[in-house]
């Protein structure tokens, strides 16, 4: 396979008219569909976005609400490995972004209390969760169907007995599956392919990318796909709310939980293979909130701050602001499990819930926020979560599944249909231009 980096300068860029007269309908302008409907329209093709939100980049959403010097990314936030071949990146780099580099070794980490842990506690902690996962990795076959935490519990069940392990598999393991422990398989929780480099944030936002993307394409907003009928043997119809259309080939970038809520009919039905796909992946949330305070009452050199909640996953992993911008901002992320609880919060009980934590480890006079900013991915009904994760018992040939087109009319994209790089922006964006590939070879 050609290099991430070589496909994101060729296949955005090449230009040709092998599909000039092809109508083509790319549902959903996040960066996975965008992608595929830059490429096709430098092919010739006339590409139409049918887009349900009021803006373009699905998960990916920069809010300002902060001010020019501080991005709130409502969506992806860092970067992950970003080396020269990360398709992401080079898209960056192109768009002119500037980044900051977040030190995951600039961490201090609290008990619920205010007890802060000592090196010694932080390295044994880290040693045990780290030994932990490879002892589970060592003794598990590809068929085994346990969840993480079934695994480690009947493999090294001394492990969890440490409230301090329990967290680091919250705050490291569970935010980045998007899912608690007892959900993930333990086969596949750290199966997936990762790019070099240490992760990194994109000082003027992470939408300038898919501005770059979209610019010249035919977008329409406010527009909820409602049916994709293939029956035809020439041509593709698509029903909207309000009207329908004809195509020659669809592109179907929605996330995997409007596919998984049967939000859009297919006629005829999906192929079983392809609903049992749907099915077998995971779809899960992740929790964050802002706040921006006076003044600051933390260590403003330090990146991170732990927090070893009762709860699980309950805003116990802090972002300090104050590394890159002037403003006195907070960054908290609720994981796993009570992602879910914290999305189902109102906007007050989320922000109380969240500085009960803060008020826990730096007292109960730290100043109230001047303005606060909190995400509801698993609510939104335009998503219903943030990104997948391999269930017990699920395959990689779940993701490779639904990678394939359908008549070869239908096609899908996004980041739940690729395995090795689920859950990432460069893995939607490299859907989105491998399904355009696989039209421009039939076309």
């Amino acid at each position: 396979m050609a290099t991430a980096s070589s496909l994101v300068s060729s296949k955005l860029t090449a230009k040709n008219n092998s599909l000039k007269n092809k109508k083509i309908i790319v549902v959903g302008a996040g960066i996975s569909g965008l992608s595929a409907a830059k490429k096709l329209t430098q092919y010739g093709a006339k590409v139409t976005v049918f887009e349900a939100n009021d803006y373009i980049g699905g998960r990916i959403k920069t809010d300002w609400i902060f001010g020019n010097d501080a991005p709130f990314e409502v969506g992806a936030g860092w970067i992950h490995g970003p080396s020269s071949n990360n398709p992401t990146k080079k898209l960056a780099d192109k768009t002119g972004c500037k980044y900051f580099l977040t030190d995951d070794d600039s961490i201090t980490t609290f008990d619920e209390d205010g007890t802060e842990w000592s090196d010694k506690r932080w390295e044994e902690v880290l040693r045990i969760w780290e030994n932990t996962l490879s002892k589970v990795d060592r003794n598990l076959e590809l068929n085994d169907k346990r969840s993480l935490r079934q695994a480690i519990e009947d493999i090294n069940p001394n492990a969890l007995q440490s409230p301090g392990v329990l967290w680091a598999l919250s705050a490291y393991t569970e935010f980045d599956k998007g899912t608690s422990i007892e959900k993930v398989s333990a086969v596949y929780h750290d199966d997936d392919e990762v790019f070099q480099g240490r992760d990194v944030i994109i000082k003027n936002g992470y939408s300038s990318i898919i501005n770059t993307i979209a610019e010249g394409l035919d977008i329409v907003l406010n527009t909820k796909v409602t049916t994709i009928n293939t029956n035809s043997k020439e041509l593709v119809e698509v029903a909207t709310e309000k009207e329908s259309f004809t195509c020659d080939y669809v592109v179907c970038s929605v996330p995997l939980g409007i596919l998984k809520a049967k939000k859009i009919k297919f006629i005829p039905k999906l192929p079983n293979k392809y609903q049992e796909s749907i099915k077998n992946i995971g779809f899960g949330s992740v929790a964050k909130i802002a706040h921006r305070f006076d003044k600051p009452f933390w260590d403003t050199k330090i990146q991170y701050f732990g927090v070893n909640t009762e709860e699980k996953g309950r805003w116990n992993y802090w972002l300090n602001y104050r590394t890159f911008c002037k403003q006195n901002i907070l960054l908290g992320l609720s994981v796993g499990d009570y992602a879910l609880v914290a999305d189902n919060f109102s906007e007050k009980k989320r922000r109380e819930d969240s500085l009960s934590v803060l008020r826990n480890i730096w007292g109960n006079d730290i100043s109230e926020p001047n303005k606060s900013i909190s995400t509801n991915w698993s609510n939104d009904q335009n998503f219903l979560g943030a990104y997948s994760y391999t269930k017990p018992g699920s395959k990689p040939r779940d993701y490779q599944n639904l990678s394939k087109p359908i008549k070869n009319k239908l096609f899908f994209c996004g980041e739940h249909t690729i395995f090795d790089y689920s859950a990432t922006t460069h893995g939607a964006l490299l859907t989105g231009l491998n399904v355009a590939e696989k039209i421009i070879s039939i076309a």
